[in-house]
């Protein structure tokens, strides 16, 4: 899989041999006027663009070709005009030559920046994807559609986080979104799902097994091993929302953990599913005593329920405006988890112009009638 990538990479260069037409032709075309050209006129200096735009797209050896085609037409005008020893030419060819090692130099070190940023982008995903597995379609009596978008296209990674587990009567869901990004938050993110993997089936109810992951997220803030200088413990937390969803009745259970609240679609119509007494953010209990009940709320046949992390509904447009979650919801909802997904996905990147500022995810989560 990294592998492909690195060849998606690579094909994905060959463009840029086509703009080699550029400075070949500069090269031409300075030679051409500087012959003709009257003798007090001398465009000769022109000539070092042409290896100086190659080394801004193209590699070492493209580089260093394009300058020794510089300095052949250096050459040929000095001998057509003069001589190739004249003083004014001798001086234009060494600087030619001196100007394109350093455009060669420059293009070796963008390469070689290139290559270890495609290799980094490499492993980054396909941490993500060993962090972050792919959600079922299908789990139960529920159909699932999921997304995760990277803020950064570079490392396509980040502390987003989601996951689904079965239990003997039902499905757990888990919907997250560790502060802070890079490495460290996915090694929180890690954690996180480690936790709610293996307890999620063991768990009785919802309360106990969010007190699990409240444990296991705090005892790695109390890591004595941690390294010097890591966050202080008030200012690592992970906010998240669970949902427990009963296969044989029409409703879902929820704790918000300092969570965006997920959205109910039913009947074409959106809601809020808000929680009464909403719980701190996972890492934050020791600060904040609170009581982890779960709410429940009605899911019938046909109803969607979505999960989202704050990277989408605080995603901005250029005036500023920030992504209006609901009512884009509302407009797909009929057409299934997958389509709603797919077109909020869509429509998100339009509405920020193809750069967010944050990583953002969204599970969406439709009951299905029983098999007749």
């Amino acid at each position: 899989m990294v592998r492909g990538r690195l060849r998606d990479h690579r094909s994905s260069r060959e463009p840029r041999h086509a703009l080699l037409a550029v400075p070949i032709a500069l090269i031409l075309m300075v030679t051409v006027i500087d012959v003709l050209a009257p003798p007090n006129v001398h465009l000769g200096p022109f000539l070092v663009a042409a290896p100086a735009v190659t080394a801004s797209f193209a590699g070492p050896r493209t580089t260093a070709g394009v300058g020794a085609l510089a300095v052949l037409a250096q050459a040929v005008v000095g001998a057509a005009r003069t001589s190739i020893v004249d003083l004014n030419h001798t001086f234009q060819l060494i600087t030619l030559i001196l100007m394109s090692a350093f455009a060669t130099s420059f293009a070796a070190r963008r390469e070689r920046h290139e290559r270890e940023l495609t290799q980094l982008r490499s492993v980054a995903t396909a941490a993500q994807e060993v962090v972050l597995k792919p959600l079922p379609h299908r789990i139960g009596p529920l159909r699932i559609a999921s997304v995760y978008l990277a803020a950064e296209s570079e490392a396509q990674i980040g502390g987003d986080l989601y996951a689904a587990a079965r239990t003997e009567k039902g499905t757990r869901i888990i919907i997250g979104d560790v502060r802070g990004k890079g490495l460290e938050a996915v090694g929180d993110a890690a954690l996180l799902l480690g936790a709610f993997r293996g307890a999620a089936h063991r768990q009785a109810d919802l309360s106990a097994l969010v007190t699990f992951l409240e444990g296991a997220v705090s005892s790695d803030l109390d890591d004595p091993a941690a390294p010097v200088g890591a966050e202080d413990p008030g200012e690592a937390f992970t906010t998240a929302a669970m949902m427990d969803i009963p296969d044989e009745e029409p409703v879902l259970n929820l704790i918000n953990c300092g969570h965006p609240p997920p959205l109910l679609v039913r009947g074409g119509r959106v809601s809020l599913l808000e929680v009464h007494q909403p719980a701190p953010p996972l890492g934050l209990t020791a600060f904040v005593e609170t009581d982890l009940a779960a709410e429940s709320f009605t899911f019938e046949h046909g109803d969607i329920a979505l999960l989202y992390t704050d990277g989408v509904i605080e995603a901005r447009n250029r005036d500023g405006m920030f992504y209006p979650l609901a009512e884009r919801v509302a407009a797909k909802a009929d057409k299934g988890p997958d389509a709603l997904v797919a077109h909020l996905r869509k429509d998100l990147m339009r509405h920020v112009g193809g750069h967010l500022g944050d990583d953002a995810a969204m599970v969406a989560i439709e009951r299905m009638p029983p098999p007749s």
